[in-house]
């Protein structure tokens, strides 16, 4: 490419410690022969540079159509299989001379960053679901995780946030971006974070043949215990399913950006099948999270054609149903100014599905023009998602307790939409832990 058409990336910078890493190793990585965008030119204070420009194709984004047939073509398995060679280049080359004062924030993969990591997922992610704990017994577990990470072997340079978003394609090969956030650690937790990636969705197969073609390569490079290697993956491979996790929780729940709740049934599904592998080393944790992913508000990926309209129940209390999907949570409906039937001691124990509350509630007449007027505003949604073919739509009902109001009218539209629509309907009332499945007709 000539230099008349050139072009390059400018960028300012708001950490000098994080600028100074990302400017190191670009340049330390390049002396070493490897993949990552050149550096033209920095200011005197590391706050500004340019960069080389890689163009705009993320492996992530290339793979798409893989992702969603689950057949790679002979070129994209070239591509993945070029990516995990260089990754045990950058990996074991990369760490030959580092530098690791420049590392930001730390320089080495340690217990206290492991720590760090785990109770970001209590406190982010684990929590928020309400399943049951005792701190002192998942903090033991957290301890021996952290042994066993440390444990194994070899260590070289952790890129720490290797995934096919921070691969770009430039001229048909891989190159390598974001590494400013790595430091010294076990070669074990980059090949985690690339191969269960949540929203990747490689096949197991392919993961299988990716990590054979990243050991052959790293044989080339160091002496390996292979099958050591392989058998210790599962925990990195765990752990690294709950750092995300946390992530996704905060950036998810606690800043309500949507990517992330996408991604959070997809890394739901990675940890599901791997409670089994961890379960001899880690009894405790394997049990709490086993009991995590059987709660109601939990949703592991569903697969569906046309259009799916979830309905929930909810108190007001515990909070509104995140909408998992990203599209933002549909229509949501106050039912508290409803007459409530739980005001009476003969309702108390029962829910809006019961037959003395339906009676009641319908005697009183103020939830039927309720629903007159939600059906009144969700049909047309309905039919309009229906016709533009869109897949999801949620709409959730509250009231105090989510027992008897918020019941009735989730239960009622659940009903309405799939007898006049025939399409797949999905019931949930979340605080009874109750669900329920209209198939299309």
């Amino acid at each position: 490419m000539s230099d008349a058409i050139r072009t390059c990336i400018g960028v300012i910078g708001t950490s000098d410690t994080e600028n100074k890493a990302f400017l190191y190793m670009a340049g330390h990585f390049r002396k070493k022969g490897l993949p990552v965008p050149e550096i033209y030119a920095c200011s005197d204070d590391a706050m500004c540079y340019l960069q080389q420009d890689l163009g705009d194709v993320m492996l992530f984004d290339l793979l798409k159509q893989a992702r969603e047939t689950q057949s790679y073509s002979p070129d994209e398995m070239l591509l993945l299989e070029k990516t995990m060679r260089m990754l045990a280049h950058v990996q074991i080359k990369g760490a030959e001379q580092f530098n690791t004062s420049y590392c930001y924030p730390i320089p080495e993969f340690n217990k206290r960053s492991i720590l760090w990591d785990l109770n970001y997922f209590k406190y982010d992610f684990l929590k928020i679901t309400g399943v049951e704990f005792l701190e002192n017994e998942l903090e033991n577990e957290f301890e021996h995780m952290a042994d066993l990470l440390l444990n194994s072997q070899p260590f070289a340079f952790m890129y720490r946030d290797f995934q096919s978003r921070n691969v770009m394609v430039y001229e048909n090969e891989p190159y390598f971006i974001d590494f400013q956030g790595g430091r010294i650690g076990p070669l074990q937790y980059d090949v985690a974070s690339f191969l269960w990636q949540a929203k990747a969705a490689y096949p197991s197969s392919l993961k299988e043949h990716l990590l054979e073609v990243y050991l052959d390569e790293v044989q080339e490079l160091i002496t390996i215990d292979r099958e050591a290697f392989k058998k210790s993956m599962n925990f990195f491979v765990f752990f690294r399913t709950l750092q995300v996790l946390g992530a996704y929780g905060f950036r998810g729940y606690f800043e309500k950006k949507a990517h992330f709740l996408q991604s959070i049934p997809f890394a739901l599904a990675n940890l599901s099948e791997l409670l089994p592998a961890i379960r001899s080393e880690l009894p405790y944790l394997a049990q709490v999270l086993h009991n995590m992913l059987q709660l109601p508000g939990i949703q592991l990926p569903q697969q569906h054609d046309g259009l799916l309209v979830k309905v929930y129940s909810f108190s007001y209390k515990k909070g509104i149903p995140d909408d998992l999907t990203g599209n933002g949570g549909g229509f949501v409906f106050d039912c508290r100014a409803i007459h409530n039937p739980g005001r009476y001691e003969q309702y108390k124990q029962l829910t809006g599905r019961d037959e003395p509350v339906m009676t009641f509630l319908e005697k009183d007449g103020e939830i039927l023009t309720f629903l007159d007027n939600v059906f009144a505003l969700v049909d047309p949604s309905v039919e309009r998602y229906i016709k533009r073919g869109f897949t999801d739509l949620m709409i959730s009902f509250g009231c105090t307790g989510g027992q008897h109001r918020s019941v009735y009218a989730a239960q009622k539209t659940a009903e309405h939409i799939a007898e006049k629509y025939g399409i797949q309907v999905l019931l949930q009332h979340r605080e009874q832990g109750i669900k329920q499945q209209f198939k299309a007709k």
